[in-house]
């Protein structure tokens, strides 16, 4: 009989904004926002919670969170430093963990099932982990308990911060079931409205539909919403991830509407992605340009050739694909330029390749 797996997810409190809280004490107890500056393109990475309790977010414009609260300390993301804790974290969770599947710098989920440590509880060994994350970076952390991702995803959320959350097997089900459909994990605003629409409001409304009448509505996700209605996921925690494409894009501090100056931009985005290819040892076969309109709407568009893309393709397909866009005719806030279609794969140092190449997201220009 196989062993019941006990799963723990690992979520740093308002991560960014804590390390510079900690790094700098006259920033301790202010509305804190780390990201752009309140009167630029910028947007808000992270904010503590003294500033969420004035509905401040993440992905928020910083012009809208200086409005919200005028009196916010605005401060510039430090991504080395934040590496350097994250790396500090991941060396804990290593000490209990069997599997290690980091999800970004601040989150991991943890495979305890056959941690020995405090006679095998993963209550105890969850709070273990956040008390020496304490004692070795002066930062909190939430974590959620469960058998499965998808329950113990949610339950770090439940008590932040400084939570600690425990989902047992036979409480699984109860526990989805009141669960509001915006709550659970893996299901955006978008699918939430569209989930409303159909009645499906709670845990237990999602369950009343048949797997036929999710795949209709939802596609192959009808199979993961029908399981996770049941709190059934069997996806297991790994430490290795292959990358499927590899990217980088900018966000302006002006629209820009000349097309020779977003194809100059993207040529050198194009450069940066074919070195960090070849440190990887890689070569693409798919080119995606992706554009972000001023009204925030946005469009990708990839071209696959039946080679290895160089610089030369680049300079041909570049402008062949803006020119399948409103560039030119719209003013343009972002473009990005990723490759993907590899003739091998990528594996992730524990994901940290990975959460590098996030970053890229929030730069600015």
């Amino acid at each position: 009989m196989a062993k019941q797996r006990k799963i723990i997810h690992v979520d740093m409190d308002a991560f960014f904004a804590s390390v510079e809280q900690r790094d700098f004490p006259e920033l301790r107890g202010k509305p804190l926002i780390v990201g752009g500056q309140p009167d630029s393109r910028g947007v808000v990475a992270a904010c503590s919670y003294e500033a969420r309790k004035f509905g401040i977010h993440s992905a928020m414009a910083c012009s809208r969170a200086y409005r919200l609260c005028p009196q916010a300390v605005f401060v510039r993301p430090r991504f080395e430093a934040y590496r350097e804790v994250s790396q500090q974290i991941r060396e804990i969770f290593w000490r209990y963990a069997s599997q290690v599947e980091p999800l970004s710098l601040d989150e991991a989920y943890l495979d305890v099932t056959y941690t020995e440590a405090f006679n095998g509880s993963a209550t105890l060994i969850a709070k273990a982990i956040k008390q020496e994350i304490l004692a070795e970076t002066g930062l909190t952390a939430s974590a959620g308990v469960s058998y499965n991702k998808f329950l113990a995803k949610i339950a770090s959320d439940m008590d932040k911060p400084n939570g600690l959350y425990l989902i047992l097997p036979e409480q699984g089900e109860q526990f989805v079931s009141t669960l509001p459909i915006g709550k659970f994990h893996g299901i955006g605003p978008a699918t939430e409205a569209k989930m409303k629409k159909l009645g499906i409001h709670t845990g237990h409304d999602l369950r009343q539909k048949s797997l036929v009448e999710l795949t209709e509505h939802f596609g192959k996700s009808g199979q993961y919403y029908f399981n996770i209605a049941r709190a059934i996921d069997e996806r297991p925690v790994r430490s290795q991830r292959i990358r499927k494409s590899l990217g980088k894009e900018t966000t302006f501090a002006e629209d820009i509407l000349s097309v020779p100056e977003l194809t100059q931009i993207l040529l050198e985005l194009a450069e940066q992605v074919l070195e960090s290819l070849s440190k990887h040892q890689l070569k693409g076969k798919t080119v995606t340009v992706k554009v972000k309109y001023a009204n925030f709407q946005q469009v990708t568009r990839s071209q696959t050739l039946d080679h290895s893309i160089g610089f030369a393709d680049l300079q041909e397909w570049i402008p062949a694909l803006l020119a399948r866009t409103e560039a030119g005719h719209q003013p343009v806030r972002l473009v990005g330029l990723s490759l993907s279609g590899f003739e091998a794969p990528v594996v992730d140092d524990k994901g940290q390749a990975q959460l590098d190449l996030g970053l890229n997201s929030i730069n600015t220009r």
